[in-house]
This record gives C-alpha cells, sequence and structure tokens, in this order.
C-alpha cells in the first residue's frame, strides 16, 4: 500500500499540488486521471522520486520515501515497477535482452536463471515466440508487452504506468489493460496507472483518484462515476455529447 499524506509541491511561487491526501490500495488498479496541467503527472513523479515534494509523506507500507537517504532509495526502487508511455525499449537488443535487462543490473541469479524468468514474464503476456525479435520487428501493442514483461521481471511490489494506452488503437488498449489488470490480482501489486483513457477509467478503474487544479477533487470505484454529483468529475468524464446522453439514458433507467 502506498498512502500519501498533505502532499505539496511547488516551482518557484506556482503550487501544483495542494494537500493531497490519498490511499493506494495493494491488489487493485489505481488510477491518477485529470485534465493535462491538472498536477497527475507530477503527482506520480513524486510518487515515484523524479521529483521532492515540498512538504508531505510519501509512505511504502509505513516507510517513507521522502526522508529515506540516497541509498534507501536505490533499494527501494528495486521493488518498484516502471511502464513508460513510449515502451522505452533498447533498440539495439532483441526482446528477451530487453527483458533481462533489470535483470541483469539488479539481480544475482545465474544467466540460465535471469533466460528462464525473462521468458516466463514473456509468456505471461502472450509473447511466446517472439523472443528473438528486435523492438522495431513488432507492433506497438506488442511492445507495450515487452515494457510489461521487463517491469514485472524482478517481481515488484509497486508497478506504476504512464499512459500505457498512449498511441494504440482501441482494441489494442483493452488488451493492455486487461492484461494490467490481471497482472495486480495475480501478483498483488500496487499498481498507480496515470492515464486520460476514458475506456480505461470505467472498465478497470477500482480506485479513481481524479486531480482538479492541483487537488484531489473525487476519489472512488469506477461503479460510482456515472451516479456522481460532482460536476468536475462528471464533465471530464462525459466530455462528449455522445457520453453525456449514454449517461443519461443510465440516469433515466435506474430511477
Amino acid at each position: 500500500m502506498i498512502e500519501v499524506k498533505n502532499l505539496y509541491k511547488s516551482f518557484e511561487d506556482k503550487e501544483v499540488l495542494k494537500d493531497i491526501s490519498t490511499v493506494f490500495e495493494d491488489g487493485k488498479t489505481n488510477l491518477i486521471i485529470g485534465q493535462s496541467g491538472s498536477g497527475k503527472t507530477v503527482l506520480m513523479k513524486n510518487l515515484v522520486g523524479l521529483l521532492d515534494p515540498t512538504t508531505g509523506q510519501v509512505l511504502y507500507d509505513g516507510r517513507d520515501f521522502v526522508v529515506m537517504s540516497k541509498q534507501e532509495k536505490v533499494h527501494m526502487r528495486r521493488e518498484m515497477g516502471m511502464i513508460f508511455q513510449s515502451a522505452a525499449l533498447f533498440d539495439s537488443l532483441t526482446v528477451l535482452e530487453n527483458v533481462m535487462f533489470p535483470l541483469d543490473m539488479f539481480s544475482s541469479m545465474t544467466l540460465r536463471e535471469r533466460q528462464k524468468r525473462a521468458i516466463d514474464c514473456l509468456d505471461r503476456v502472450n509473447l511466446h515466440g517472439a523472443e528473438e525479435k528486435f523492438p522495431g520487428e513488432i507492433s506497438g501493442g506488442m511492445q507495450k508487452r515487452v515494457a510489461i514483461a521487463r517491469a514485472i521481471a524482478l517481481n515488484p511490489k509497486y508497478l506504476f504506468c504512464d499512459e500505457p494506452n498512449s498511441g494504440l488503437d482501441p482494441k489494442t488498449s483493452l488488451v493492455i489493460d486487461e492484461l494490467l489488470h490481471s497482472i495486480t490480482r495475480e501478483f498483488n501489486m500496487t499498481t498507480i496507472i496515470n492515464t486520460h483513457d476514458m475506456n480505461s477509467v470505467m472498465g478497470i478503474g477500482e480506485n479513481i483518484i481524479f486531480i482538479y487544479e492541483g487537488h484531489k477533487e473525487w476519489q472512488g470505484h469506477s461503479s460510482q462515476i456515472m451516479h456522481s454529483d460532482n460536476t468536475r468529475l462528471t464533465d471530464f468524464i462525459f466530455a462528449s455529447d455522445l457520453l453525456k446522453n449514454m449517461r443519461q439514458l443510465v440516469l433515466e433507467k435506474d430511477k
């Protein structure tokens, strides 16, 4: 579990995050949503230590990441998996070598053990047989699945995903969503996804944090959004006329 307490972040005179307090739960897909410029990316960067909060705490199972020493943070990051907006694969390495990279860097496994672990992770994301291909030889959706395999190679307790569906078609996005959701349950990870994808929000949003102008505006499950009376949330989720009409039909049916 990751708990954020009274977190503020300012850049010079501009306050970007304002008194954020929330909990990201184990074994669930925790989503951070909000308009561009709302502060959700800054929040995620504070969670993983790419930025330091102005004040506040980021607690990993009770351990305050903010006040850890440099060495403690390095050790802590070994418990984290990261999936970037672009798959961020190494073009000169094969799919297998990409997944083995964190194992080569941080594990004490033998070469045979590292290869087996990488192959097991590729099998888990349904990429059996793609081991010797290079990133340029596979589709964008397959590249994202390689990135997921690499992120879980060290069996992390915490998985961070920055716009994992960016650049993917709707069908492939659904595959990635379901894969992230099932892996989260399987390994009981604390998974945090920064997303603009409303299909992800409604499909796998088990714990959603809506950030509005730097503060936590709303938090809840996707099933609660349809009937929410928070107009900032519903205006953001149901921005198009089509979605507004769909919501209105559901609300009228439920009366």
